[in-house]
């Protein structure tokens, strides 16, 4: 019995759409498979800048988890995360690139913390040297009233001066972070009433210290928000940079098209001053898909 035109159209039109469906099976199954194999390799592949990840910024997320998945991503080190976790983190071949320690609010400006600033330095020097990390944080703290600003300059490094000898003996470099005071937005995306939030101001008091064991926090977000012009900044100040963080300004989110700093310049700018420490990711995941976002960070400082 032989067809009609009907049927052999019909026959034909599914044979085609039968066709069509296996092809665009076969594409979406080829994308899924280069997204898995993207996702399971090292996003970074030159390696000549030393990442970093700070650990709160993935809250909740536990610091072990958040460690697999900088080992998978190429991230070398962590920071921000307890001091209790670093045992499980260090066993999975991570590093601790910065040790914590008195935090920013209550710094040696005010001389009523000066006893529980310096336990606290100590007790971090002490915790750096133990897992092998090359820096301990230190701050100034907030504004206090009665306390103009020649006064808090004496207060922050008499503290400074009482410490530093025992970080020189340990090799261990402190770093003194430089924090905006404009964005009150968040209360870890600005820090209103933060005394050193004048990158010049910090970058003299490194330099009244004058020790290589004593260096500046580049805090790139931070810079960018109170005084800018970060490039020439990192090329005038790199024998004072001890550490950086990154961050999408405005906002402290990724690193991507949506921020105004144009990373993988900056980054090209820290190499050629020769800094060979860390440089954390420090921003905070908008996405639904946090490990995603720090993937694509580090491969965008990947220069």
């Amino acid at each position: 019995m032989s067809l009609s035109r009907r049927n052999l159209l019909a026959a034909g039109g599914a044979a085609l759409a039968a066709v069509a469906t296996r092809q665009t099976v076969s594409r979406a199954e080829d994308v899924a498979k280069e997204t898995a194999a993207r996702d399971s390799s090292p996003a970074i592949t030159e390696g000549r800048i030393h990442q970093s990840v700070m650990g709160w910024c993935f809250k909740p997320m536990p610091s072990i988890e958040l460690a697999k998945h900088c080992k998978a991503i190429g991230i070398e080190a962590i920071e921000g995360i307890p001091a209790s976790d670093y045992p499980a983190v260090t066993k999975l071949g991570l590093k601790i690139s910065l040790v914590g320690s008195h935090g920013f609010q209550n710094g040696p400006l005010d001389p009523e913390n000066h006893a529980m600033n310096e336990a606290k330095l100590r007790e971090a020097i002490d915790t750096a040297v133990k897992f092998g990390a090359p820096s301990v944080i230190t701050f100034t703290g907030m504004r206090k009233t009665g306390i103009d600003d020649r006064q808090a300059t004496k207060n922050c490094l008499d503290l400074w001066k009482r410490v530093l000898p025992y970080a020189e003996a340990n090799d261990i470099t402190l770093v003194l972070e430089h924090l905006n005071s404009r964005d009150d937005t968040h209360p870890m995306k600005g820090h209103p009433g933060y005394w050193g939030d004048d990158v010049e101001l910090c970058v003299d008091l490194v330099k009244q210290l004058d020790s290589p064991r004593f260096k500046l926090l580049f805090d790139i977000y931070h810079v960018q928000i109170m005084n800018g012009d970060i490039i020439r900044r990192i090329r005038e100040y790199h024998p004072l940079i001890g550490h950086y963080h990154t961050a999408g300004s405005p906002g402290r989110g990724e690193l991507n098209d949506d921020q105004e700093i144009n990373y993988p310049a900056v980054m090209r700018a820290i190499l050629e001053t020769g800094y060979s420490q860390y440089v954390a990711q420090e921003f905070i995941p908008t996405s639904n898909d946090p490990i995603a976002s720090l993937r694509e960070a580090a491969r965008v400082c990947d220069v």
